[in-house]
């Protein structure tokens, strides 16, 4: 699954309209559909027989005497205590910390990396390292192989997990999947956000919807969170 990004603008090609493709096959889009197809098989064939996992997203940034970082690592490893395997981005920051919780803990440590033109060093704590091209695929092996979500303070590609995994447990894609927010100070902005213009002010969600998620603010907090939730179904 170690794949180098083979040209800077291959995703500016692929998200072209069509009509104004290369002569050369290999830069046609049913090559990509050939290409994105064996990421899947190949992030499948990988994680398959793998037991429950909890993905823990977060921010590269975050350095290791962060709070947050430290949070992320005593999380992982209290989720391995429960039996559970931890999934990650792969790379630095909380991922790193989550990685590392659970791997000194003896416990499943995956990471799923991106390919990006800047480079995000993988961290070393992972059993089963993975690196995928396209963003969509990466998304599919996060929601497969997990059985729940707890996302650290991060940017717009944490939101992005967030909001992907909250549509589809919104629209029954997947269920009895608990998502927990860790850090009030940072994400009670957005929650109220949610309840007073979404929910309240223009009715664009249903009341039900905001109990898809939860702030929790410790890491036993957020294990007992989680795993009620996975223990209910």
């Amino acid at each position: 699954m170690k794949k180098k990004n083979t040209g800077k603008h291959e995703d500016l090609e692929f998200f072209k309209a069509s009509g104004d493709e290369k002569d050369d096959f290999t830069h046609s889009d049913p090559w990509r559909v050939l290409k994105i197809q064996s990421e899947f098989v190949d992030g499948f064939d990988a994680l398959a027989g793998v037991g429950p996992c909890i993905a823990i997203f977060g921010s590269a940034r975050i350095k290791p005497d962060n709070k947050y970082y430290k949070a992320a690592e005593k999380t992982a490893s209290l989720l391995v205590e429960k039996g559970l395997g931890i999934i990650t981005g792969g790379g630095p920051g909380i991922m790193e910390a989550a990685n590392k919780g659970a791997f000194e803990s003896g416990g499943l440590s995956i990471g799923c990396k991106i390919d990006l033109p800047f480079e995000q060093a993988t961290n070393i704590y992972q059993n089963i390292s993975l690196e995928f091209h396209y963003f969509f695929v990466r998304k599919t092996v996060f929601i497969k192989y997990s059985v729940g979500y707890i996302i650290f303070p991060g940017g717009f590609g944490t939101l992005d997990e967030f909001f992907e995994a909250l549509t589809l447990s919104q629209t029954g894609k997947i269920q009895h999947f608990p998502i927990a927010l860790y850090g009030r100070e940072y994400w009670q902005g957005l929650y109220e956000w949610i309840h007073e213009c979404l929910e309240e002010r223009h009715c664009t969600i249903n009341p039900e919807d905001t109990s898809l998620y939860r702030i929790v603010d410790t890491p036993q907090e957020a294990v007992d969170f989680v795993t009620k939730v996975i223990q209910a179904v």
